[in-house]
């Protein structure tokens, strides 16, 4: 394959001695030119199971080095790396797994009882298993890879759904790496933590991969949890890391996080789900640097550079498109958005997925016009350019012929100081088409009523804005990686 595009043999090359992958629980590290020769035997090992170029291997594990290890192997065959999510029911992978009919599913041990299913049709193999033999670190043989070869296919959650494959192709994982090296500034010296889930892109695409291209390192958390999460940052000297709001929220509130200095942190990135404008606030008055991303499994899922300090004076943008990507922000007509007119979000670039597994309607929905990728997601630009994201454009409310953004309402009820969290939806109305409904969990102790949080709305917002109603319960539905599930309040609370 074309050297550039067998990158980790180049990085092992280069700095072979320097640690690449770090095991949060168990402290293990391993260098780059150890993560390459692994991804050797795993190659030579999945060749043996007549594997071959295109063919997909399937991988059911909690976060672990082993993800980096099949995706660098299946880059030397020329295979596709799909990477399940563990947290879906056995129907959902049995779909997944009748969509993608991979040549192999490796399973780690805690997902035997998964793997074990009949109906799954497919040769299991426990990676624990697995035996090297010494002449597997031998290189295989030449085999021709192309930059839209597809590399990585990532399953979507599914909350809108049936769940589609998202094919990366080599062009897409390499130039999201390097588009975000060059306008997010990494180095060598670079380390991150990430809890979130290897098998979506955040995980994989976020940090982890172009970190690994910089030649730093990437230290790998399982099960989150805030206190060991601030620990690990601490002890590892991490410079970077990405975790979504729920996980801020939940770090936040320690006694750890008071204590902590974060020293070797140059900033905190959100991503994942819109972030309350009050974690902004929690990290300003700490002095720490914190900014917000946007991004997509179709599209890097990088796309947007902010300064930490633009970011305390332009709380929720998550700034201008990066180095190597274009936007448009386009109104219901087709014409481009003025500044502060709402707009589908579009954008282009070499990153961009190149399409759906097994559903050519779906990509010709979402890629159109030579490329331009229509997100689904309503933005704005304000007098600066800065970009601020709306909401879903499926989540847009319409009340009464008006237009209304939940987003919006949803920040504004956080800044209440007894909310926990909040969620905003529209529910079906004979009257108005769609009536407002707020769903909101409180701090631990407080107590407010219906009739304070709508006094608080009234501050800010016209009357069609403000919730027609109130729901207070303990917690608000997430989905695997910590968003609020809309889709289950509507499903719960539509009548």
């Amino acid at each position: 394959m074309l050297s550039h595009l067998n990158w980790m043999e180049s990085r092992a090359r280069l700095t072979p001695d320097e640690i690449a992958i770090i095991d949060g629980e168990t402290e293990k590290k391993t260098t780059y030119q150890e993560l390459n020769e692994r991804a050797g035997k795993w190659a030579v090992f999945l060749a043996g199971k007549g594997a071959v170029k295109g063919d997909r291997i399937c991988l059911i594990e909690e976060n672990d080095g082993v993800y980096f290890e099949l995706m660098f192997a299946c880059a030397k065959l020329g295979a596709i790396f799909v990477p399940l999510n563990w947290r879906l029911g056995r129907e959902e992978l049995e779909q997944i797994l009748d969509d993608c009919r991979p040549k192999v599913l490796l399973y780690g041990s805690p997902f035997s009882k998964i793997a074990a299913e009949r109906s799954f049709r497919v040769e299991t193999i426990r990676l624990e298993s697995v035996e090297f033999h010494e002449e597997a670190a031998q290189h295989i043989k030449h085999i021709s890879v192309k930059e839209d070869d597809p590399w990585i296919m990532i399953y979507t959650g599914g909350t809108t759904g049936k769940p589609k494959g998202v094919v990366l192709t080599h062009q897409s994982v390499n130039w999201n790496a390097l588009n975000t090296i060059v306008s997010w500034n990494l180095t060598k010296d670079d380390t991150t933590l990430t809890y979130l889930p290897l098998f979506h892109t955040g995980g994989i695409n976020a940090l982890s991969m172009p970190i690994l291209m910089m030649g730093g390192t990437v230290v790998i958390g399982k099960q989150f949890e805030p206190v060991t999460a601030i620990r690990q940052l601490i002890k590892h000297q991490c410079t970077i890391a990405l975790f979504v709001p729920t996980m801020y929220h939940m770090m936040i509130h320690t006694e750890e996080f008071e204590r902590a200095e974060f020293k070797s942190m140059n900033v905190f990135l959100s991503g994942g789900a819109p972030c309350p404008l009050s974690i902004y606030d929690v990290f300003i008055r700490k002095g720490l640097p914190f900014k917000e991303g946007y991004g997509l499994t179709e599209a890097g899922p990088n796309n947007f550079y902010i300064d930490p300090e633009d970011a305390k004076k332009k709380k929720g943008s998550v700034g201008k498109e990066m180095m190597f990507n274009s936007i448009r922000i386009l109104k219901e007509d087709g014409t481009e958005a003025g500044r502060e007119e709402v707009g589908e979000l579009l954008i282009s670039g070499k990153h961009v997925f190149a399409f759906y597994w097994n559903d050519p309607c779906s990509t010709s929905q979402s890629l159109k016009d030579d490329g331009w990728l229509y997100t689904g997601d309503l933005a704005k630009r304000d007098a600066e350019g800065y970009v601020y994201i709306v909401g879903r454009k499926k989540d847009m409310i319409i009340t009464g012929g008006e237009n209304v953004y939940p987003l919006e309402i949803e920040h504004w009820i956080c800044e209440h100081y007894d909310i926990n969290e909040a969620a905003v939806i529209g529910l079906s109305d004979e009257k108005w088409g769609e009536r407002v409904a707020a769903f909101v969990s409180l701090k631990t102790g407080a107590v407010l009523s219906e009739e304070e949080l709508k006094s608080h709305c009234q501050l800010k917002f016209t009357n069609y804005k403000i919730p027609k109603e109130f729901h207070f319960i303990d917690s608000l539905p997430k989905t695997d990686v910590g968003k609020i599930d809309k889709k289950t309040l509507k499903l719960t609370y539509e009548k």
